[in-house]
């Protein structure tokens, strides 16, 4: 055990020697390699920096070199430079020696001009003070023949310069009043009859039938018995046709029919074309009479778009709102002084085209325009507001032309004409309700309004007498010579018309007719 002992301990002793040796001889080789390398490094660095040295030298060689060439060349551009400068400055010289003499000569003569001017001065002053002297002379020798033509003539100097004043203008003023009699008479006699040449034309071309519409609609009845049957049992059945359709029934003692009455035509229409229907069916019951009133509302309704369509198929004005179309096909039921407002509009629509055709003027616009002139009529009964108001409103609002909304306010004078189109339509609007049987009105209103007519006349200071004459279109007034001069008489007519424009309506137009004359009488006996 001992000996194994001895033996281990030799044996890592041996391995411990032999670890030592080998560690020595690597720290011993590491030492030379490293000595080695850095010797190879000194060589290596030595030779380098003889190289560099080398470099540096040939680099302050070629820098030496370079210097004196850029030396040289800047040498040589500051001489050109120089020679340059010289030269401009020389030059600059010149021209101002030159500017010199230019400024010397001016002053000269600017010199020689100021006492010119100054001798002219003296002159003139000499010539002012000699003309303000004869100026005084001429002025107190005017005084004098002044005060001696005042002395023969027994007036001053301002009354005579007013009587001259008052003469001429009293003589301006006759031959103006004359000349504007003659220019206004002459161009009056040619307007009328070119208008009147229009008109007719447009007249003739355009001959439309006329019929006074009522309030009133008759229903012929197969028998008397029907009338029994649509009274019905404790008046049942009128009773519900009354409060389905806002007429009034009148049944009288008038054989075989029935008279519908209502103001509104479109009401009245739908309860003839009910009561019609209903007399064929011969069943009359409330509920029946409903069933027929709403399909007579139908039936309407398709007679008003139909009704429009006709109107601008007529005129030939495409292209209009739908809802525009309705109300021109509404206007087919509306009346006015007992005129069809449709065909009016269609009437004034032909009438204004064929007069702006003549005219030269938009015919397509003065058509359009008569067309939709009175299209608030359609509505008037159901909002506030005049039918020019509401047409215009409308008309806006269904993005109709400016020129057309224009022409429609201005058709009753509601704003001043400015084109030749609202002056047309104006004219036509006027043309169709003046012609014969167009347009009626009650007798009672009629006697009115020529009473009203006088009486405005009346009012006037120097009116003799006044006459309603031609069924109220014209009123002939007598003035009295004495207060009324001719040229009065002008005035006077113009004001009566506005007097009658503002307080009275009327169809058509009215003409004032104010009449001067002197009568002188004497007998020989």
């Amino acid at each position: 055990m001992e000996r194994e002992g001895k033996n281990r301990v030799n044996i890592i002793l041996a391995i411990a020697l032999i670890i030592v040796c080998a560690l020595i001889g690597a720290f011993a080789g590491y030492t030379f390699g490293y000595n080695r390398r850095k010797q190879e490094a000194e060589q290596k660095i030595g030779s380098a920096e003889e190289h560099a040295k080398k470099l540096v030298d040939d680099a302050a060689r070629k820098a030496g070199e370079i210097k004196k060439e850029m030396e040289l060349e800047a040498k040589e551009e500051v001489l050109k430079l120089k020679t340059k400068l010289d030269d401009e400055i020389r030059s600059r010289r010149a021209e101002m020696q030159r500017n010199e003499r230019r400024v010397i000569q001016r002053e000269e003569t600017l010199d020689k001009k100021t006492d010119n001017l100054e001798k002219r001065e003296e002159a003139i002053n000499k010539k002012a003070e000699q003309t303000q002297e004869l100026y005084d002379e001429a002025e107190q020798l005017r005084d004098k023949q002044v005060q001696e033509l005042e002395r023969i003539a027994g007036m001053t100097q301002d009354e005579a310069e007013q009587m001259i004043i008052s003469r001429v203008q009293k003589e301006a003023y006759h031959d103006a009043a004359a000349m504007v009699r003659e220019i206004e008479a002459k161009a009056k006699d040619e307007g009328e009859k070119k208008a009147r040449n229009i008109i007719a034309l447009a007249i003739q071309k355009c001959a439309a039938d006329h019929v006074a519409e009522t309030t009133v609609s008759v229903i012929n009845l197969p028998n008397d018995d029907m009338k029994g049957r649509i009274i019905g049992r404790e008046g049942r059945n009128i009773r519900a046709l009354e409060t389905a359709t806002g007429v009034d029934l009148i049944i009288d003692d008038t054989p075989e029919a029935v008279i519908v009455s209502a103001f509104d035509p479109v009401r009245r229409e739908i309860a003839r074309i009910a009561i019609e229907k209903l007399i064929q069916d011969g069943r009359i019951h409330p509920a029946r009479i409903e069933e027929m009133v709403e399909k007579a509302k139908k039936e309407v309704d398709n007679q008003i778009r139909e009704a429009g369509e006709q109107a601008i198929f007529e005129t030939g004005q495409h292209g209009l709102h739908p809802e525009l179309v309705k109300l021109l096909g509404r206007m087919r039921y509306r009346t006015s002084y007992g005129q069809n407002v449709l065909k009016h509009s269609i009437e004034v629509s032909h009438l204004a085209g064929l007069m702006a055709a003549e005219l030269g003027a938009d015919v397509q616009l003065a058509k359009r325009a008569g067309l939709l002139h009175d299209i608030g009529k359609a509505v008037d009964h159901e909002q506030e507001g005049t039918h020019v108001q509401l047409g215009a409103e409308l008309a806006r609002k269904y993005h109709e032309n400016n020129d057309v909304i224009h022409c429609i306010m201005a058709h009753h004078n509601d704003v001043e004409p400015q084109t030749v189109e609202a002056v047309l339509v104006q004219a036509a609007d006027a043309i169709s309700a003046a012609r014969p049987g167009a347009r009626r009105e009650s007798l009672e209103n009629y006697i009115k309004r020529l009473e009203k007519l006088e009486a405005i006349a009346n009012e006037f200071a120097g009116v003799e007498k006044s006459y309603a004459i031609q069924s109220g279109r014209e009123v002939r007034i007598m003035v009295k010579p004495e207060d009324i001069t001719d040229e009065g008489t002008k005035v006077m007519a113009k004001e009566i018309a506005k007097r009658i424009e503002h307080e009275l309506e009327y169809p058509g137009q009215i003409r004032v007719n104010v009449i001067r004359e002197t009568r002188c009488t004497e007998y020989a006996k």
